[in-house]
């Protein structure tokens, strides 16, 4: 969907989890969800920051495959302390209260050098996140389970 949005002219953010796992993996770093994910979602919650800040000199709208209440569901779905720094970082910088929401779909889950979790563990996520995500205060839309182009137009049209 974020692909979508960018090659559609939108200014995106993308997945910071992605991108933090194929920059420890290439330098060895033990930032991994399967290694340290404590530290993994230090690094998170910074990429989130940086990339909140940077949506703010933006002309237009952003969307973000993920935001700083994210790293606070990373850290419930791993069981872990969400720190006050965390939570703090979430209460204080705010998204439009507008989520939209990509529910499991087992038949297009897939694994990767990336995403190595099973699609279980995707569901617990998902649950993780909108539970985080209500919690802060935000509604969710969920998306439709639909062609990629469908899912776009129907976020456009919630959108407006």
């Amino acid at each position: 969907m974020i692909e979508l949005l960018r090659a559609a002219g939108y200014a995106t953010a993308p997945e910071a989890g992605r991108a933090i796992i194929r920059q420890q993996q290439a330098i060895g770093g033990s930032a991994l969800p399967w290694a340290d994910r404590s530290l993994f979602a230090e690094l998170m919650l910074a990429w989130e920051l940086r990339s909140h800040q940077w949506a703010l000199d933006q002309p237009g709208p952003v969307f973000f495959d993920h935001a700083v209440p994210s790293v606070a569901g990373y850290l419930r779905l791993c069981e872990l302390p969400v720190p006050s720094h965390v939570d703090s970082a979430a209460r204080l910088f705010r998204y439009h209260p507008t989520v939209f929401v990509a529910p499991p779909w087992p038949d297009i889950y897939r694994t990767d050098t990336e995403r190595q979790q099973s699609a279980d563990e995707a569901v617990a996520t998902h649950d993780a996140l909108v539970a985080t995500y209500r919690h802060y205060g935000y509604r969710l839309v969920e998306l439709p389970r639909t062609s990629p182009q469908n899912r776009l137009d129907f976020l456009l049209s919630v959108t407006g």
